[in-house]
């Protein structure tokens, strides 16, 4: 947890909406609640495996703002999974992971591509 709130507050800089255990933080992200639980505090699932994605979380931005991100994610030491990149369906994408393995995305829409 203490990574986790580490990544989401001062790398993400989330604000702190309330911690309710040690093994309980949430963030407000605008009209949304981010929870953040330690692992089998609600469910006892198995740990999903290394570089699959149980759980994507997808943040709009403007157009620069994805390549900001992956500027000050780098800055900061973050993998990006895959750095930005102009998708043909109109979204301009930016992928990483946080501590937990869970896969973050920053998107912006684009024009979509013209068909050759």
């Amino acid at each position: 947890m203490a990574a986790m709130r580490r990544f989401y507050q001062d790398i993400l800089h989330f604000p702190l909406l309330r911690e309710l255990s040690p093994g309980w933080i949430e963030y407000q992200l605008g009209g949304n609640t981010l929870a953040l639980a330690r692992p089998s505090r609600t469910a006892a699932d198995a740990p999903t495996p290394h570089g699959s994605a149980s759980l994507q979380l997808a943040f709009k931005v403007t157009p620069p703002d994805v390549d900001r991100c992956a500027d000050e994610l780098v800055r900061q030491g973050v993998a990006l999974v895959s750095p930005p990149t102009d998708q043909a369906f109109g979204h301009r994408t930016l992928f990483f992971r946080d501590p937990d393995g869970n896969l973050l995305e920053i998107y912006a829409d684009i024009p979509p591509a013209s068909p050759q």
